[in-house]
């Protein structure tokens, strides 16, 4: 499989499905947003982009299953598969808002093993894109985690849950320690977006739980192939299909495991 030429495809089918989205941006409208449960919003923009991109991807490699946020194939994901894992618009509700910070997510995995990462942000033009071996890139300009020594010297990005209250305590005392022991800390609203930055050294560190494979796919990857440091909150490798995700430059990555273990 060369990796290289199916990421280069893979950009120009996740370029198109971004095109449709801000096509529609320009004329969307709140009266078509759709609830899938308690704060979780969707609209007919991710699923017909899902549907351009699963019909895109399918063409490149046929042998590929999809695990998609969407459900637009009606198949039965199997983790251990080789699969593109999609989240054809990561911050539906920033996009409904009319905040421009979204964007297309996708990812191909042979089980936990990540091959290729693409996201592109529409609203700035930025496609951030790497393959297994082959680096991380930002619209063709090769892209590395920062190189912060330690966690007192990090900007930490995040996400606030929409459900699952129950661990909300914890979570805000982590964030509570958090904003006394860093530069600060950024809600950005969409954790792909989020990764790409922490790959492109624009943050030293991300972590949030409550998340789905689709979510983190192409963004660990991106970081890993820059040469950060991806786990799940307990420090192991949990974290693709676990829920929870760590990912940070290796001089902050310690220190904010310690910290986030600790106390969640």
């Amino acid at each position: 499989m060369d990796l290289e030429l199916l990421t280069q495809k893979t950009i120009e089918i996740v370029r198109q499905a971004s095109s449709f989205i801000q096509q529609e941006a320009a004329l969307f409208s709140r009266d078509k947003i759709e609830y899938k449960d308690l704060n979780n919003l969707v609209s007919y923009v991710d699923k017909e982009a899902e549907k351009l991109l699963v019909a895109g991807l399918q063409e490149i490699l046929p042998e590929a299953s999809f695990i998609t946020e969407e459900g637009t194939t009606g198949q039965e994901p199997d983790p251990e598969a080789l699969n593109w894992i999609i989240d054809p618009l990561d911050g539906t509700t920033n996009f409904i808002h009319g905040i421009p910070v979204y964007c297309v997510s996708v990812g191909l995995a042979r089980g936990k093993e990540l091959l290729i990462g693409v996201i592109h942000e529409p609203s700035l033009n930025e496609m951030f894109y790497g393959w297994q071996g082959g680096g991380a890139w930002c619209n063709g300009r090769n892209i590395k985690i920062s190189t912060v020594p330690k966690l007192a010297d990090a900007l930490i990005a995040t996400g606030f849950p929409y459900y699952r209250f129950e661990k909300q305590k914890r979570y805000m005392y982590i964030l509570e320690l958090l904003m006394q022991r860093t530069h600060g800390i950024r809600r950005m609203g969409a954790a792909a977006v989020d990764l790409a930055y922490v790959a492109a050294g624009r943050f030293d560190g991300f972590y949030e739980y409550n998340l789905n494979s689709w979510d983190m796919a192409a963004g660990t990857l991106l970081i890993k192939e820059a040469g950060g440091t991806v786990t799940d909150f307990k420090g192991g490798d949990n974290y693709l299909f676990g829920g929870d995700i760590i990912a940070a430059a290796p001089g902050a990555h310690p220190e904010l495991v310690q910290v986030i273990s600790e106390n969640f």
